[in-house]
């Protein structure tokens, strides 16, 4: 894999080069990344770049930037060729010694590895740069081979043995492998309700896999659980908070992706995900309508935007229902609130009622 990036890197960079001997203005292509340019396949189950592209041809006015694509490519051959790795941090500090290629802040230089990565068509990770963010946590019925840095030998790590705490998801998953006989993925959005789950050894009870998403999901967690699922033959269930923040941005991304990184969408959503909850349903079912929140204008917008603008929301009828609902409540809903009923109401009641059911969860 590696002596195949640094081919491509190099190739590019000849063809450059000899563009510019023949005299003629060198150019690179870059698909535009945002949802006006994607295609939501529901058979592939992912969102796709289309033929939208922008031209970067070198000129008076984007020299400096061409300079910095072709300096951030040189950086990225030299990392994949040491089998070495750069942080995105790391890679925006290099650019100091760039003279007046270097970047002013690190956005600009995060900017041009996202054009590299919609340009070659590949994860920024095989071009040898690595996000800052923590991976996620694991918890439950699962062994999973890493090697030891210093020997190279498999080692294995048992994510039931982590005593209070919880296995972390390496920046990098590629070369893990697998052991388990869960049933299924338990996709978390919150830290807290992680915990409480991992605490109570929910994973057993269930037997399956528990994973916290933090948010939305880093690219690693995402590749973690997509190589996870498709390796293993598992069913994924996401289980987060309900309001639009965490359908439509959360959960989707998560299942089909983002529009900002179509190029890549193959790689790092889940398409075989589906949403246990929390919907707005469960709010009037599980008697929690004192335990929600108004929905801010943000919320609103969002939805609203959604509903139009979304290629997935668009699509599935179930998930248009749900959110039209919401907005008719007016209301959103956190994980935690089933703790009215009880601090454990979500493990004893909420969770064994939903996954009795899983054919009734959104697409």
């Amino acid at each position: 894999m590696d002596k195949k990036t640094e081919k491509m890197i190099r190739d590019t960079a000849d063809l450059l080069y000899q563009t510019i001997l023949k005299k003629h203005v060198p150019s690179l292509d870059f698909p535009l990344r945002s949802l006006d340019n994607v295609i939501y396949d529901k058979k592939k189950g992912f969102f796709e770049i289309g033929d939208k592209v922008k031209e970067r041809t070198l000129s008076y006015n984007t020299v400096k930037t061409f300079a910095q694509v072709m300096r951030m490519m040189a950086l990225s051959h030299e990392i994949v060729r040491k089998d070495d790795m750069a942080t995105k941090r790391e890679a925006y500090y290099v650019s100091k010694n760039w003279g007046e290629a270097r970047f002013l802040e690190q956005p600009e230089s995060d900017a041009i590895m996202d054009d590299m990565e919609a340009h070659f068509r590949v994860n920024r990770e095989r071009l040898g740069f690595i996000p800052e963010e923590k991976g996620g946590d694991v918890a439950g019925k699962l062994i999973v081979l890493d090697k030891d840095p210093d020997t190279g030998k498999k080692i294995e790590i048992d994510c039931t043995k982590f005593g209070t705490g919880s296995y972390s998801i390496p920046t990098a998953c590629e070369e893990l492998e697998f052991k388990t006989d869960a049933k299924f993925i338990l996709a978390i959005e919150t830290a807290g309700m992680f915990q409480r789950l991992v605490k109570h050894n929910f994973y057993t009870t269930a037997n399956c896999i528990l994973i916290s998403l933090g948010g939305v999901p880093t690219r690693a967690c995402r590749r973690f659980i997509r190589r996870l699922a498709d390796e293993k033959k598992l069913t994924v269930y996401a289980f987060v908070d309900g309001d639009p923040y965490g359908m439509t941005n959360i959960y989707r991304t998560l299942k089909v992706g983002s529009g900002n990184n179509a190029h890549l969408n193959r790689f790092f959503c889940v398409p075989q995900a589906s949403y246990l909850g929390v919907t707005p349903q469960d709010i009037i079912d599980f008697k929690l309508q004192d335990a929600t929140h108004p929905l801010q204008e943000v919320d609103v917008k969002r939805a609203k935007d959604a509903l139009k603008n979304d290629p997935f929301i668009k699509f599935h009828k179930p998930w248009r229902d749900a959110i039209e609902q919401m907005l008719r409540m007016g209301v959103r809903v956190e994980q935690q609130a089933f703790a009215k009923h009880g601090l454990n109401h979500v493990i004893e009641k909420y969770l064994p009622t939903k996954l009795k059911n899983p054919q009734k969860f959104l697409p």
